[in-house]
Order: structure tokens, then sequence, then C-alpha cells
């Protein structure tokens, strides 16, 4: 069995490659119809390009379209100058780094919560 990496429409019988994704919000009797997911979520409809222009919502029901982005966002050169400019300003001012007060209490940061690779620290107090 090949398994294909593009993910494709959900729609019976239509192998198109999914360009947006639709999802429900029962509560408001909204569909939002946006950009693809990064991930496929087991509630979510990726739809083709056809699809999703044509898609109609139940009567009492609204439709929310979100804009669908034309192709992955790349960074300018202005991101790029900015990244390299804040890169050569942290090699340029080398701070020490104590690893204790005299009282024997860390310096570290303190770690408060974590998601995923992301950490959300908190400086010690003065």
């Amino acid at each position: 069995m090949v398994v294909s990496p593009v993910r494709r429409c959900s729609r019976t019988a239509c192998g198109r490659p999914a360009v947006a994704t639709l999802t429900y919000v029962y509560a408001d009797s909204t569909a939002v119809l946006g950009p693809l997911a990064t991930y496929a979520e087991p509630h979510c409809y990726d739809l083709c390009a056809e699809h999703s222009e044509r898609l109609t919502a139940p009567r009492g029901w609204e439709v929310v379209r979100l804009a669908v982005d034309a192709g992955p966002a790349r960074p300018s050169g202005d991101d790029l100058e900015a990244l390299a400019d804040a890169v050569r300003e942290a090699a340029r001012t080398p701070r020490p780094r104590p690893t204790s007060e005299p009282r024997g209490r860390s310096v570290d940061p303190i770690e408060v919560a974590r998601r995923g690779h992301l950490r959300v620290l908190r400086s010690p107090d003065p």
C-alpha cells in the first residue's frame, strides 16, 4: 500500500489535493472554511478548490470564509536582516552568567509552565 503525503479532498470520489479545511461550530450554527490545517483532525474536512468554492451550509447556518493562503509564507528580506542583526548583537555582547547568589539561591530563570517544546520562564527576584 502506497501512502501519499498530499492530503486529499474529503468529498466522496474526489481525489484532488485539499486546499482548505472545513470545521463546524454547532453552538453558533456556523461552518468555517479556512486555510488547510497543519494536521488532519478527526472532526474537520479537507476540501479541494472546487468543493471549497461550491460549499453551501444548511438553512439557518452561516458560512464564514477565511482567506486561503496562496502558498507557504516566506520570510521577507527585512525579516532575515533583522534576524541576522539580532544574532550578531547577541554574539557581540556576551553576558557573564552567575550560577548562584551569596544567599545560595539560584539566579537561573524558573520554569513556570511548559507546552510542547515551549517553556514559560519567570526571572528570579533580584
